[in-house]
């Protein structure tokens, strides 16, 4: 099993974490295996920084080599681990 550290947009992150999104879709450079671990950080791409908030999923299932899905870019079916909750920032008011 491989942890991938990943950006993940924020209002992809917000689906993310609500359950919404239980899928990624990603460039496959990484070699992603099913049983690999994502670490998704939200990134805010109009501050150009993290914004300290993170959620961990499992990779359940890859498609890759469909019709549709663009040469070495895979969807990836995912799963929320036991237990998991979204890292929030240190400074955040909960």
């Amino acid at each position: 099993m491989t942890t991938h550290e990943l950006k993940t947009w924020p209002d992809l992150f917000e689906d993310m974490i609500t359950g919404v999104k239980m899928f990624e879709v990603r460039f496959n450079d990484r070699g992603f295996r099913v049983g690999d671990l994502l670490h998704l950080q939200e990134w805010d791409d109009r501050d150009e920084k993290y914004t300290g908030r993170s959620v961990d999923r499992t990779v359940t299932y890859i498609l890759y080599g469909h019709a549709g899905l663009r040469e070495m870019y895979v969807v990836l079916g995912t799963e929320t681990l036991a237990g998991e909750k979204c890292a929030e920032p240190p400074n955040s008011a909960t």
